[in-house]
């Protein structure tokens, strides 16, 4: 099979058909062989039964329906867990996304050899409330992963199929699948210009909340990357960091103390010196550092997947 198009899903009960027949046209003028796996992420209104009279009509559409609402990560992650195609198109289902881009997008995996495309709408039709802080999270992107990209959190994407075999989307890092490619090992990402349609029906989804777990999910992913099988390597240095101010600020405080005694004037005590608290405080924080590393060193030797590397080829 050449394609496998997943569709997660929310409340976009009239886009359906209109999106269903788009994309068949667009196959059926490339001749490509495919599958539609519209991922149902829990809709309230009729999208599950669009969903299951599309399927009756199509033998290229399938769907999976949650129970409840789990988010766009989870629906995605289940999409892929399912595909057969040799290329996998992601895109939204609110019509913002033109199946139009989906023969170039796959010519660009098939043929310049890409692991993944990401697509960039360059022109917009958001308001400002939702185009400013999405510039911001992508430049914040871009710095952490050292991910060329414009548009992360673009949901019109093509991946070789391996790459979608290979990573685990969960929680909200749908966001972060170019990084997380990245750390997989699948260094070629690529990026396309793609038409950004102006929503045609329902409403959007987005909401400042997700855009500052944006931020929390890039720095959980960014530690995880580096420190996830070596966590002493992060609490040890800050540990030892910590400690060896507070043993700083000890002798300071230490020597003050000699210094007025052998003067004799006793009535300096070394609680009121600042340096103590100082001393104290660092001194608790970098043990605390230290146990926080092997509790993680414990925790990460005891994994199950400790050793689960990815193994691309073998003679």
């Amino acid at each position: 099979m050449d394609i496998s198009v997943v569709i997660p899903l929310y409340n976009e009960a009239e886009s359906l058909p209109e999106l269903q027949a788009w994309i068949e046209r667009v196959m059926n003028e490339n001749n490509f062989s495919y599958e539609i796996i519209f991922v149902d992420d829990g809709s309230t209104d009729d999208s599950w039964k669009i969903i299951e009279g599309l399927q009756k009509k199509s033998p290229h559409v399938k769907g999976i329906k949650f129970r409840r609402n789990y988010g766009k990560s989870p629906a995605l992650h289940c999409g892929f867990q399912k595909v057969k195609g040799d290329v996998v198109i992601t895109m939204d289902a609110d019509l913002q996304d033109s199946p139009d881009e989906i023969p170039e997008l796959y010519r660009m995996i098939k043929e310049e050899g890409y692991d993944m495309v990401s697509g960039w709408k360059k022109k917009r039709y958001d308001p400002l409330s939702k185009t400013i802080p999405t510039k911001l999270f992508n430049a914040t992107a871009r710095k952490f992963s050292g991910v060329k990209l414009h548009d992360f959190n673009c949901g019109l994407k093509s991946y070789n199929s391996v790459v979608v075999k290979n990573i685990e989307v969960y929680n909200d890092m749908h966001r972060h699948i170019p990084y997380m490619a990245k750390i997989a090992g699948f260094n070629k990402i690529g990026e396309k210009v793609v038409q950004h349609q102006a929503r045609k029906y329902g409403s959007t989804k987005f909401g400042f909340s997700r855009f500052f777990n944006g931020y929390l999910d890039l720095i959980t992913l960014w530690f995880t990357s580096k420190f996830g099988k070596k966590p002493m390597h992060f609490f040890g240095v800050w540990g030892s960091v910590m400690f060896f101010i507070g043993f700083i600020a000890l002798i300071y405080v230490l020597t003050m103390k000699l210094i007025s005694m052998y003067s004799g004037d006793l009535r300096p005590l070394v609680t009121n010196s600042p340096f103590f608290y100082i001393s104290l405080t660092a001194m608790i924080l970098g043990t605390q550092l230290f146990l926080a590393g092997f509790i993680g060193e414990l925790m990460s030797r005891n994994a199950p997947k400790r050793n689960n590397y990815k193994i691309e080829a073998e003679l």
